[in-house]
């Protein structure tokens, strides 16, 4: 099994001056079930090479027993350092793909026609795919094959307006993912704030928050070992 892990290469949160890019439990507990299940992880981001780590992420009270595990890997953290450009990416050589959040991913991977390539390819492969937390925007232009949006009428979830307002960038972000999925005409639903929350439809799987990105990734396991659904 070889899974691919998409990660964003923007670092600039808006215009305030702070740093955002990937969150980093986001990164690794996917990133352990996979290992743990004998997968082949393959990273890529935009840029390639190191792609920026939310500095919050990596707070004290968001670290966690995989990120501390991440962070004192020595084969994980040379994968962080080089991550292979994502326009030299084939979906062909991939079993599944997982999109972890952070806010990096509303500016670039929503409107990068390399991720919308991907996404749409691995789609009509009838490969799974999982985003958690922001990255379910990252499907705001993927379309499935009669050219309407992919989230069209399948149930997901993501990150919610209540959560942005907790932490204060409801007016920096380029967009909220809980209303943007919705006007995609989603049938988007979501648990309370900061709980683990995952849905799956079909092939696609999403997640609401960091807490929910371990589960994402057991879920699309299911899918990869053949016990999930079958809907593209």
């Amino acid at each position: 099994m070889k899974v691919l892990i998409v990660l964003t290469s923007h670092d600039e949160l808006g215009t305030t001056g702070r740093k955002t890019g990937f969150w980093l439990e986001e990164l690794a507990a996917p990133y352990y079930r996979f290992k743990d299940a004998g997968a082949e992880v393959v990273l890529a981001s935009p840029k390639g090479g190191r792609p920026p780590l939310d500095p919050k992420s990596n707070e004290p009270a968001f670290r966690t027993d995989e990120t501390r595990r991440f962070e004192a890997d020595p084969e994980a953290v040379a994968a962080l350092a080089d991550t292979v450009r994502l326009d030299s990416v084939s979906a062909d050589d991939f079993d599944t793909v997982f999109y972890p959040g952070g806010h990096g991913p509303l500016w670039d991977l929503a409107e990068d026609p390399d991720s919308v390539r991907l996404i749409e390819t691995v789609v009509r492969a009838g490969k799974p795919l999982a985003l958690v937390c922001h990255a379910p925007g990252v499907l705001r232009h993927v379309t499935a094959s009669d050219g309407t949006p992919l989230v069209r009428g399948r149930k997901v979830t993501g990150f919610t307006n209540g959560e942005e307002a907790a932490v204060g960038l409801t007016d920096i972000v380029p967009f909220l993912v809980e209303d943007e999925l919705e006007q995609l005409g989603a049938d988007y639903s979501k648990a309370g704030d900061w709980e683990p929350y995952t849905i799956t439809d079909g092939l696609l799987v999403t997640g609401q928050n960091p807490a929910s990105s371990g589960p994402a990734a057991d879920a699309l396991l299911t899918l990869v070992t053949g016990v999930g659904g079958s809907r593209a």
